[in-house]
């Protein structure tokens, strides 16, 4: 069965309206009409199956019938701060992916090699929801603003989350699998295609931030990302 994102669904709530966009492909494109059945979520954690009362283009009234149980809540939380490619489709891929594999929150980070510095953070959301939508996920991560490199460490260096930053230059790092594998909460900072500067890398670790390695292979920004997402969700589904 299809989802529908309902951003005004309420826990506790007897009736919700679909917008516009969600109401034409109910009505226009699906041809579903009052009685029968469909899903729905805020994208905040509530799912519900519910029955069409009103099948308006303009607005389809639901009344819910079950609130269902969120059957992919993880017992952690994983953030992603990621450097914004240089190619939008590259970024769009990453969230897409991302959201359906599973994660809580993404932020894009600007750092001094970053090869882009603003993201259309509307533009982000939607393909999240979307990707939500297909996977039928009840929640849909977090899209921050982009923030910087320096406000990020500053933002999260208290944060009793596992700190790890992936980077490719030479010292000793720890490998980031087996530490995502743990199913704690975790956040993760992956860099521009020219990776993290020395001077951010020892900004890193005064933060408390933890030097790993995605493997031997030099992987594109969204790749690393994705692994990261990949390697926390695997070890999720190990142990």
């Amino acid at each position: 069965m299809q989802l529908f994102y309902a951003p005004s669904l309420l826990p506790s709530g007897e009736f919700f309206t679909l917008d516009k966009d969600e109401s034409h492909h109910v009505v226009k494109v699906l041809r579903m009409v009052e009685g029968e059945t469909l899903l729905a979520t805020n994208g905040r954690g509530v799912m519900v199956r519910g029955r069409i009362a009103l099948a308006s283009p303009s607005g389809v009234s639901v009344r819910v019938e079950q609130t269902l149980e969120d059957d992919q809540r993880r017992p952690y939380r994983l953030h992603i701060a990621v450097a914004p490619t240089k190619s939008n489709d590259r970024m769009e891929w990453l969230l897409e992916k991302a959201t359906e594999i599973g994660v809580d929150r993404i932020t894009p980070l600007i750092c001094a090699r970053s090869e882009r510095r603003v993201y259309n953070r509307d533009r982000g959301e939607k393909i999240i929801v979307s990707a939500g939508k297909q996977s039928l996920k009840a929640t849909f991560p977090q899209l921050d603003p982009p923030t910087d490199f320096r406000t990020f460490l500053r933002q999260t260096a208290s944060s009793s989350a596992c700190l790890l930053m992936a980077h490719c230059m030479e010292g000793e790092r720890q490998q980031a699998a087996p530490l995502l594998a743990r199913s704690q909460d975790s956040i993760v900072l992956i860099g521009p295609e020219g990776d993290f500067t020395p001077e951010e890398l020892d900004e890193a670790l005064k933060a408390g931030y933890v030097p790993v390695s995605l493997g031997q292979a030099r992987l594109r920004t969204e790749t690393a990302a994705l692994y990261a997402v990949a390697a926390a969700s695997v070890g999720h589904a190990l142990f």
